[in-house]
Order: structure tokens, then C-alpha cells, then sequence
């Protein structure tokens, strides 16, 4: 294999992210034990091989140009496969070390992963868990995540997707909605209710509801009197608040069903779905402690 990178410019691209990680030439060159004019040098010694700018300079600070962000993103993550290879040639890495990133909807967050996190440092106390909760659609590699948790398994052939679970959808009011407006007995008469709408953020549509009509999953898009956005979990309070009927997990509200502070209807038309997938990259970009979390959420999650 031909040689394309010497030593001064693997060191120019270590101290290139060293900069990005920090926000400043100073502190790099103080991690890297160099002077700032060599951490300078090193970023224009890199925005003239690849005829690009990678940063923005003010009196006061730096901050990434776009193709700054996307080149550093994608270094880092060199690097660190790098310093993995050479742990386990070595024989250091016993044990998973370093930070891992996460990305996940709110739902599944809140009620299924957050919960289970000390368990997986309890048992990989040299790992950091960065976990990112959002309802928004986020680039998995640009980001620099490490997995991401979705309810559909991306066009990207670069990623492996795993089934956590098929999530049950119902639809919830509180008892003091339904002795006000009375229980629905069809998918008809959802017209005639208050009803609580998400909108997805990465859309700006409605999020349809699902039913079971005649053996077949069917969607519909409520007219709705209430509209949430952003967080998927904040038509909860709304339902809990007697503002109308609201369609989510059952698991995220299992305990309110169990205590009777919510009430499910339509159970006729019940038994949708929606899927939780776990996504990450082909096994031979994996560090030891996505292998680890991994394999421990297939235990803990799996089987769902």
C-alpha cells in the first residue's frame, strides 16, 4: 500500500483536533505541550493540502467551518479507531474504556434506556455515556454519534440495525375527560373529542394514529385540539390534565393505567405497533465499548 501520510501531517491532524475538541489554539497547544503557533501552523499546513477552510478565526475565538466539522468529525473518529487498534494489539484494552455517545427519541429514552444505564456502568466503569435525547432527525456519523436508537432502519448500508422491540400504542384520556365527554366506542367518533396531536419534528406533520380495523393496522390523522412538538412524551400531562384523548406507548404510561389516574379506550381497536431499532456501524468500525453496550442492551432490551 502506498503511503500517504507522514508523520508531521498525523501530527498536524492530531493537533487539528485537539483545537475543534477545545475551541482554541491555546488550550491545544497546552494539552499537546507544543506552542500555539505550532497548533496555527498545523491547521494551515492542513487547510492547504486539502484547499479548504476549516476554521473561522476571530480575536477571541475559533469555531469550525462546515467542512471543518465534517473533516474533524471524520478524523476523530480515525483516531480513535486508531488508538482501539493499538489497545487491543497490545492487549491494554481489557477492559471497554472512553465515551460513548448515544442518540435516542425522548420515549424510549426516558422509560427504557436511561433506566438501564448505571447497570451497564456498573459493569464498564471506564466508559462515559454521552446520551443525546431528541425527537429530531440527527446525521448518525456527522454528529459523531456512536448509535442511535430509531423507529426505522435507515437507507445507510454502512450501519447495522437491530430490533429492540414492536412498542404497543394505545389511547389514553383521564376519568375526569371521560365523565365530561364520554368514552369513544368507534374510530368515528374520535371526531367528536378532544383530541392530542404530536407533531414530528423532523416533518412538521402530525404523527398519524394507529388502529386495528378488521385484522389490518390503519392510520389516521385525529383533528386535534391540542398540538405538541418537540418532546413526544408532552401530551402525557395534557391527557393526565383531563384536556382530551392522547395516543402513546403503553409503556410510558403503565403506571398511570395500573394506578387508574389514566384510562385506555378504543381497546377494540388496539394491538398497533410502532418498532425500536438499534443502530451502529459494521462490526469492523466497532470499539470494544460499542461491542459492550451492544451486546448489553440486546440482553437487557432484546427480547421485548
Amino acid at each position: 500500500m502506498q503511503r500517504q501520510f507522514d508523520d508531521l501531517l498525523l501530527g498536524s491532524i492530531e493537533l487539528f483536533c485537539l483545537a475543534a475538541e477545545l475551541g482554541s489554539f491555546t488550550l491545544a497547544a497546552t494539552a499537546a505541550s507544543v506552542t500555539p503557533a505550532a497548533v496555527s501552523r498545523s491547521v494551515a499546513r492542513l487547510e492547504k493540502r486539502l484547499d479548504v477552510r476549516l476554521f473561522v478565526r476571530t480575536t477571541r475565538q475559533i469555531r469550525l467551518t462546515d467542512a471543518g466539522r465534517r473533516y474533524f468529525e471524520q478524523c476523530r473518529d480515525a483516531l480513535n479507531r486508531l488508538a482501539e487498534a493499538e489497545r487491543e494489539a497490545t492487549g491494554q484494552q481489557t477492559t471497554p474504556k472512553g465515551v460513548l455517545r448515544i442518540s435516542m427519541p425522548t420515549p424510549y429514552g426516558h422509560f427504557r434506556m436511561l433506566p438501564i444505564l448505571a447497570e451497564f456502568r456498573a459493569r464498564y466503569p471506564d466508559v462515559t455515556v454521552e446520551a443525546h435525547l431528541s425527537n429530531r432527525n440527527i446525521d448518525f456519523a456527522e454528529e459523531g454519534f456512536d448509535l442511535a436508537i430509531r423507529g426505522r432502519a435507515p437507507r445507510d448500508s454502512g450501519l447495522i440495525a437491530r430490533k429492540l422491540e414492536d412498542a404497543e400504542l394505545v389511547i389514553v384520556a383521564s376519568p375526569a375527560y371521560l365523565e365530561r365527554a364520554g368514552s369513544p366506542r368507534t374510530i368515528e367518533d374520535l371526531s367528536h373529542h378532544d383530541c392530542i396531536q404530536f407533531e414530528m419534528p423532523s416533518t412538521g406533520r402530525p404523527v398519524p394514529w394507529r388502529f386495528m380495523q378488521n385484522g389490518d393496522a390503519v392510520e389516521l390523522v385525529v383533528e386535534a385540539v391540542y398540538g405538541t412538538s418537540g418532546d413526544a412524551l408532552a401530551g402525557v400531562p395534557l391527557a393526565l390534565h383531563g384536556a382530551g384523548l392522547f395516543q402513546t406507548y403503553r409503556f410510558v404510561v403503565d403506571k398511570e393505567l395500573r394506578a387508574g389516574t389514566l384510562v385506555e379506550v378504543l381497546t377494540e381497536a388496539g394491538g398497533c405497533s410502532r418498532p425500536f431499532i438499534l443502530l451502529y456501524p459494521h462490526g469492523r468500525h466497532l470499539s470494544s465499548r460499542v461491542r459492550a453496550f451492544v451486546d448489553f442492551v440486546v440482553e437487557k432490551l432484546g427480547t421485548r
